[in-house]
């Protein structure tokens, strides 16, 4: 294979001036943690922005779909035993055409990913594959479909074939945040969704990302998973894993 004698970028960060204001104020205020009103500014906007109720600021969306993953596991199939993942030894229909952190976050839980083959029309998952998929695979209750290079595909179908077979759908809108489908926001679809802030997406913070749900509860879990799990006690206590 030759390379291109050109290289064509797949994106290029842009900054316009206000950026280094708000690191600035971060460093002044001394919010060097994982706490801070930016973050629950990014927090509201992002929630906005995508149309739904809640939105938790992590340090990359790969955490985000971790959690994601974590989140449909345990509600799908119960609080998995010390040391098991959330999706162990299930399948799980993913993207075939995507970056590997759409995948790895099922295999973490370890979920056993089955590849859904690519739309030639929007570059992102075929309704008509995964309508056979569950035709072949019809105990699976969990699709992993991301929206690649910004494009939403037909993301609306693939939610309404999950609904049919009573499975939940996690949206890796990481690239996709802003895109609609018929006016809806991209990051919305999903029974989870995330979107990411890394240095080659639509907005930019070096890292990081966000998980977004319409269910306080599972906000609330993924915020305190995120942080090492640690209950509400004036000392170190964890009933859990974080």
């Amino acid at each position: 294979m030759e390379p291109f004698k050109q290289k064509v970028w797949l994106a290029s960060p842009t900054m316009h001036g206000e950026e280094l204001e708000y690191v600035t104020e971060a460093y002044n205020t001394n919010w060097m943690s994982t706490v801070g009103k930016n973050i629950n500014e990014v927090e509201k906007i992002a929630a906005e922005k995508s149309e739904v109720k809640y939105a938790v600021g992590l340090s990359c969306c790969t955490a985000a779909l971790h959690l994601c993953c974590k989140l449909a596991g345990e509600r799908l199939y119960g609080k998995p035993a010390i040391s098991h993942g959330a999706l162990e030894g299930r399948r799980v229909f993913c993207s075939d055409m995507t970056f590997d952190a759409t995948l790895n976050p099922v295999v973490y839980e370890g979920g056993i990913p089955v590849f859904i083959d690519t739309d030639r029309d929007t570059w992102n998952m075929d309704p008509v594959a995964l309508e056979k998929a569950f035709e072949m695979y019809p105990e699976v209750k969990l699709v992993v479909s991301a929206e690649l290079y910004g494009f939403p595909g037909r993301m609306d179908e693939i939610k309404r074939i999950c609904e049919k077979h009573g499975a939940l759908l996690i949206e890796d809108a990481a690239e996709a945040m802003g895109a609609t489908i018929d006016g809806r926001q991209c990051g919305s679809f999903g029974d989870y969704s995330a979107v990411s802030y890394n240095g080659n997406k639509i907005i930019t913070g070096s890292s990081g990302g966000c998980l977004l749900t319409n269910s306080l509860e599972d906000a609330n879990k993924a915020r305190k998973w995120s942080t090492q799990a640690r209950e509400n006690a004036a000392w170190y206590q964890h009933e859990e894993v974080g």
